[in-house]
């Protein structure tokens, strides 16, 4: 048997096969497009992922592997806090809004005068740009007659499960992203709902990520290829079932995604919140909690770096990590802040701009690449410094992502965090952790900690080397100074 896990991504839909004992057996991309009306603004269209989704259930369905290894459920997994409207009819109102969809601040910043610490109390998070709640208020605000006609509202995921089930639902790690849900009880908060002005019944019910909540209609069965009447599990959210598709569903474990963005994200046994939201507070999605640390540029950063400052192709990127491992931790005394699109974590401002600091005639290519990846690693710290202030453990790291392959950056990361970093046999990230739920939800494993511990293994580790750590001790207090020193620069030079 085996378990297909889809996440819908930003810019394409990823189809995994997985066996029972956790081997991929084949993977599927289909791209759709990203539209963006003005700047700022991000919007798709839902039927542009279910062409994409139903297109690559049925080329995996094609293949040897589906014919050996027959699907017995499916989990979902996808982009977060994206807003679907549907009217009366179950029709789209309008495009999809984004998670970077920037057009919001106004209602984050309504949502917070009016609610205050409230906010927290109600959703464990804060208002930002990001969430869905101030999407909604959006369309309230600007577009009434749209607003009027709301009858569903859904996360993207949630859109591809209505498309395959019928069933209007969402899981508790999805809708943990959306600034209208009670992270601590686990349920929709009634709060946020009135307040909004919204129906409760526009929401969708809401279950664990493991628990099977839909089947295969007739209809979508006959779209995809699918067995009329196969299960689907709740899934999560893309960071959830990242985590799940990592190992990372034990406290002790933090998770770097060391990707497009960067994210650090931890386990916890019982709910708690950072008093300040610095970090978002969510449902995990083995029936646990988890916080999170996201900065905006992780991994972009260096391809900016590579393709837009240096003009190199592809195999550049090599060549200047073989320059950067040259040079000493610390750079010299040249420090990067890595703000290209602004930040999330700890500072939520979009003013933000990237820095090189430190810089003299002594300082080349090698010293700025390097001063690149040391920056990252130190705005990842920032995330994990709070975790840590939550008296939250930490034993190690298991990194991912594109940035993952990188030895240097591996090594660096180990040395800044002063903890071991570890690569897992796991590459495929949301899709596989999906998969893994939809075993789970199939009665394969008793729970998601125990199809982890069988599917999921370190095979890499670097450990910190001691000098360097001591270096990176040193400069960090500098790194952290220095946006609070810049934030009234930044804001000045982002209003002109």
């Amino acid at each position: 048997m085996s378990f297909l896990g889809i996440d819908l991504g930003t810019s394409a839909v990823k189809l995994l096969l997985m066996a029972e004992d956790g081997k991929v057996l084949q993977t599927i991309s289909q791209e759709y497009p990203v539209y963006y009306p003005q700047a700022g603004w991000a919007e798709q269209e839902p039927e542009d992922w279910w062409k994409a989704t139903s297109e690559g259930i049925r080329k995996i369905l094609a293949t040897t592997a589906a014919a050996k290894d027959p699907v017995q459920s499916i989990g979902l997994s996808g982009q977060m806090h994206g807003l679907v409207l549907l009217d009366r009819e179950s029709r789209i109102l309008r495009p999809a809004l984004l998670w970077c969809d920037q057009r919001t601040q106004a209602e984050c910043d309504f949502i917070t005068d009016q609610l205050g610490s409230k906010l927290s109390e109600y959703t464990a998070n804060k208002a930002l740009t990001g969430f869905t709640a101030p999407k909604v208020l959006w369309v309230k605000r600007n577009q009434p007659e749209i607003y009027r006609q709301i009858e569903h509202v859904l996360l993207p995921k949630d859109y591809i499960r209505w498309r395959l089930t019928g069933e209007y639902a969402t899981d508790v790690s999805d809708a943990s992203g959306t600034l209208f849900f009670d992270v601590a009880r686990r349920q929709w908060s009634m709060e946020m709902v009135d307040f909004l002005g919204l129906p409760a019944t526009v929401l969708p019910s809401c279950y664990e990520s493991y628990e099977i909540i839909g089947y295969i209609t007739g209809q979508a069965a006959a779209t995809t290829g699918l067995n009329k009447g196969l299960p689907v599990v709740g899934g999560g959210g893309d960071q959830a079932s990242g985590a799940v598709g990592t190992g990372v569903v034990k406290a002790g474990t933090v998770s770097v995604a060391l990707g497009t963005s960067g994210v650090v994200f931890a386990c916890q046994n019982t709910y708690s919140v950072d008093d300040a939201n610095r970090l978002h507070s969510f449902c995990h999605a083995n029936g646990k909690w988890h916080v999170m640390g996201v900065m905006l540029s992780a991994a972009s950063c260096l391809k900016w770096w590579v393709e837009e400052v240096c003009q190199l192709d592809a195999s550049g990127f090599t060549a200047l990590l073989n320059e950067a491992s040259a040079i000493p931790a610390g750079s010299q005394g040249l420090i990067y802040l890595p703000y290209l699109l602004g930040e999330r974590t700890p500072y939520s401002d979009p003013n933000a701009r990237g820095t090189f600091t430190g810089l003299t005639m002594t300082h080349g290519r090698a010293h700025m690449t390097k001063a690149i990846l040391e920056g990252v690693a130190f705005g990842l710290r920032d995330s994990l410094e709070i975790i840590r202030e939550q008296h939250i453990p930490i034993q190690e790291v298991r990194v991912s992502g594109g940035g993952a392959r990188s030895i240097l950056w591996r090594q660096i990361l180990a040395n800044v965090f002063d903890l071991p970093v570890c690569v897992v046999n796991s590459v495929e990230g949301p899709a596989f952790g999906a998969a893994i739920l939809a075993a789970v939800g199939a009665g394969v494993f008793a729970d998601v900690e125990k199809a982890c511990e069988s599917m999921i293994h370190t095979t890499e580790r670097t450990d910190p080397v001691a000098t360097d750590v001591d270096c990176y001790h040193a400069i960090y207090p500098i790194y952290h100074q220095l946006y609070g020193r810049l934030q009234e620069t930044f804001e000045q030079l982002g209003k002109l």
